[in-house]
């Protein structure tokens, strides 16, 4: 196997033998792949490639090889990195480890691909780094089979009520309930709700949607916390949260 000039950017980079990288890698036409960088430290005193082997730059790799690892053979920029810093850094973070933990190997996603780098250039020009982060959640799950409505019933199929209040069902999306009925299970105001539904993420809504999409994801991440976030609250010392 032999890909030239491959649209892709590195997810995760990480040493390998003495002086190579194991890059995880997200490609336009491949989906999530690993690469092996041979001799990338060694040459990171001179080398002008191995400054490219960071995450959120937009690069076309070329590599080759048989075995489920292939070997990297010549990167170059296809654009500008992001000025990411402080938050916005997390949740750039944060979005590559979304991908790490969902995606399946080898498995294309062209749509989500263009989807993550226009979360990057919103991250890096946004007020709202938290609308961001919730749009491109939802275009995740929509693009693996996960998605859902946030305007109707996934069970009896009828329109959300403004004056209802939802529960999550992992088989059916939002399913109507009644506040405070089961403290364990989270219940959404259906007015909030519809807010989201239209793209307003203003006010309480936006609360609502960051405790939705936590729920949700969390059906699909299994119980290994995800370290972007451990590290977010780490550094977030005013006690701010969009993850």
């Amino acid at each position: 196997m032999r890909v030239s000039l491959q649209p892709s950017y590195i997810l995760h980079s990480r040493p390998y033998r003495d002086s190579s990288l194991i890059l995880e890698v997200f490609c336009a036409e491949h989906g999530r792949l690993s690469l092996v960088s041979k001799g990338a430290r060694r040459r990171s005193k001179g080398g002008s490639s191995v400054a490219l082997l960071q995450p959120f730059i937009p690069l076309l790799l070329s590599f080759s090889g048989r075995s489920e690892m292939k070997t990297l053979t010549h990167v170059e920029p296809a654009g500008v990195a992001p000025q990411l810093r402080g938050e916005r850094l997390f949740s750039g973070m944060y979005i590559n480890e979304l991908l790490m933990r969902l995606l399946h190997r080898h498995d294309p996603h062209p749509q989500l691909f263009a989807n993550y780098g226009t979360a990057l250039g919103e991250l890096g020009d946004a007020e709202q780094v938290e609308v961001c982060l919730r749009r491109f959640e939802l275009g995740l799950l929509d693009e693996l089979g996960y998605g859902f409505s946030l305007a109707e019933d996934g069970l009896s199929g009828e329109a959300i009520s403004e004056d209802g209040w939802y529960h999550f069902s992992p088989d059916c999306g939002l399913v109507a309930g009644v506040k405070g009925a089961n403290p364990a299970r989270p219940a959404y105001s259906g007015a909030e709700l519809l807010l989201l539904s239209q793209g307003k993420y203003g006010g309480e809504a936006r609360s609502v949607a960051r405790r939705l999409m936590r729920e949700v994801l969390s059906q699909y991440l299994g119980s290994e916390p995800l370290k972007s976030r451990d590290l977010f609250h780490g550094r977030s010392p005013q006690g701010g949260e969009s993850q």
